[in-house]
């Protein structure tokens, strides 16, 4: 194809001061951009990613480091420019090529690659970004400063073998403007380790657990290790598993697969103990737990909720379902720059809208079940009549599911709700 032509053209530089603060403000919270830089050490083959959120003050940091790859210095400096001309791999975590500036920057205003490839040469490499240094110049510069504790520090774990250590310092996000010394501000620096800790160990529950294959990695914060939260309770055996599905979902380039799988969690009651079930709750607790988990590349992007297919509902809370897609269908999800919000393509809805509907259904019988067991006393023959009728009820919903008649027995329920709604409300089936 050959080159556009112009009668004049004229190149047009953005303000590097005026557009780097504004890409300060691109969505991350604190817990969302560790976890974009977890994506980097991810792709860079890292076993192990060590957080350190370190409270000194002014002097405050945070390091994220792994035992990957590294980079070289040419590498380094491509990987630090906005909008990288790197190529990303299928399958890899990294999309815009912003997350290693715009995570950080998010959160500080100066930050320091350190940085080592050679398995050999004990050299490292590091660059800074400093947000006042470019507001000073107004020019996309990367420096070499002095070593500061933190960076000189991160220097040191490289010492023994290959790796990456990102340091955030000018925590101005983070620290208040006045008493950054505080115990306001020192508890601040607790809270963000905790709620990071609860972050990765969902979003990342896949690596962190390892799968198809691929060993489990470790992920620390502040030396405690991250255990992995999987939302579908699979250890419990009461948890239901309905069968999965696949979607085809046409693209510009072709065809990819999108991956559904359903589970009804077990009611209380049912569960192996009651911290288990109090820890399979999760950070946003059993109601807002309820809905979708999105995946891309194995990585959690979006979590409970239904995307708008239904009303997140106290009869539905132990319904959870996985969506998995690959990184061949960004476009049509509108994956976000901080990774955590999605939507989802308009045929894609149409064709979950039942199996959502299936796995609800499900899901409201074993809630109803556990209500009813826990109801007020009845006599003997009252509470057999009851089980009874439940155990009816139940096994009329499951038979019209599994031979695709679930809105024939709807109708038919109307019907008999029109006779005797005392019978349908026995039944479990109001």
């Amino acid at each position: 194809m050959a080159a556009r032509q112009y009668n004049k053209s004229y190149e047009v530089m953005p303000s590097a001061a005026r557009l780097t603060e504004s890409l300060r403000d691109i969505g991350y919270d604190f817990p969302t951009a560790v976890a974009d830089l977890v994506d980097n050490s991810i792709a860079a083959g890292a076993s192990r990613v060590d957080i350190d959120i370190e409270f000194d003050g002014p002097d405050s940091y945070v390091a994220v480091a792994d035992d990957g790859l590294g980079m070289t210095a040419n590498k380094l400096l491509e990987a630090l420019r906005f909008g990288t001309r790197r190529q990303y791999q299928p399958g890899e975590l990294g999309r815009y090529g912003l997350g290693l500036k715009t995570a950080p920057l998010s959160q500080c205003r100066r930050f320091t690659v350190v940085t080592r490839r050679s398995t050999v040469n004990r050299v490292v490499i590091r660059r800074t970004l400093d947000l006042d240094i470019i507001a000073e110049w107004d020019s996309w510069l990367i420096v070499e400063e002095a070593l500061t504790p933190p960076v000189r520090h991160a220097a040191r774990r490289l010492h023994d073998a290959p790796g990456t250590v990102v340091v955030w310092e000018k925590l101005d996000r983070i620290l208040p403007a006045a008493r950054q010394d505080g115990g306001w501000a020192k508890r601040r620096f607790a809270t963000l380790a905790v709620k990071t800790m609860e972050h990765l160990s969902m979003v990342f529950h896949r690596f962190l657990e390892g799968r198809d294959g691929r060993p489990p990695i470790v992920i620390t914060v502040n030396g405690e290790k991250v255990v992995p939260w999987n939302p579908f309770g699979q250890g419990e055996p009461a948890t239901q598993i309905m069968p999965e599905r696949v979607f085809e979902v046409l693209h510009g380039s072709g065809a990819g697969h999108v991956r559904m799988q359903r589970f009804v969690l077990p009611a209380k009651d049912k569960f192996s103990s009651v911290g288990e079930f109090e820890r399979m709750s999760g950070p946003l607790k059993w109601n807002r737990q309820q809905g979708l988990y999105i995946y891309r590349a194995d990585r959690l992007v979006q979590w409970g909720g239904w995307n708008g297919i239904r009303a997140i509902d106290e009869h539905t809370k132990l319904a959870r379902a996985s969506l998995e897609f690959g990184t061949e269908l960004d476009v049509m999800f509108s994956v976000n720059v901080a990774k955590m919000r999605v939507s989802l393509p308009t045929v894609l809805r149409q064709m979950i809208e039942r199996p959502v509907h299936d796995l609800c259904l499900r899901a409201d019988h074993a809630y109803r079940k556990t209500s009813k067991r826990h109801g007020p006393a009845t006599s003997e023959r009252g509470r057999a009549a009851s089980v009874q009728l439940t155990t009816v009820g139940v096994a009329l919903q499951m038979a019209a599911l599994e031979l695709g008649h679930s809105e024939v027995l709807q109708e038919m329920l109307q019907l008999i709700k029109q006779r005797d709604a005392d019978l349908v409300i026995g039944l479990g089936l109001d």
